[in-house]
């Protein structure tokens, strides 16, 4: 996979997650802030890898996989700087998936959280709202604090 490729990649996730967003709730101008892409397999994770180390370069390592800081991407949802690629998880059939950043996210949350296809999944320093739907190949994510402040980035 080359670098042009990989791009459009990316704004297909995001294109796809900002539909799902748009089908379940009010946030149509929230920006995308973060991507995700699933690898399938390790050729494929290895073939995503190399690719992404030509948009931009690794700016935090996860267990799941590197999270790389790229060249400002025009996406559906505004500009994208932040992408991960993941490991190959049979959890996760999905392609990938996409953070955006809700108007007010504690309203968001009293707002959604009892909603069929919203889950909240919490972690040490941050949580975020999960929204999926069956048969969809993308996941929505807003997380508290965002990534990029999580990060220090802006």
């Amino acid at each position: 996979m080359d670098a042009r490729e990989l791009k459009t990649l990316i704004q297909c996730i995001v294109e796809m997650a900002c539909e799902l967003k748009n089908k379940y709730t009010t946030e149509k101008k929230a920006s995308v802030n973060y991507a995700c892409l699933f690898s399938k397999n390790n050729r494929e994770y290895s073939d995503l890898l190399q690719a992404a180390k030509r948009l931009g370069e690794i700016i935090k390592e996860t267990p799941t996989g590197p999270v790389f800081l790229i060249t400002s991407l025009d996406t559906v949802s505004g500009k994208l700087r932040l992408l991960k690629i993941r490991l190959p998880d049979k959890a996760r059939p999905e392609r990938g998936d996409a953070d955006f950043t809700a108007s007010n996210y504690h309203e968001f949350k009293k707002k959604h959280l009892s909603r069929k296809g919203f889950k909240l999944i919490q972690r040490e320093n941050f949580e975020m709202i999960e929204l999926m739907e069956n048969g969809c190949n993308v996941r929505v994510y807003f997380s508290h604090p965002t990534l990029e402040k999580q990060l220090g980035l802006r």
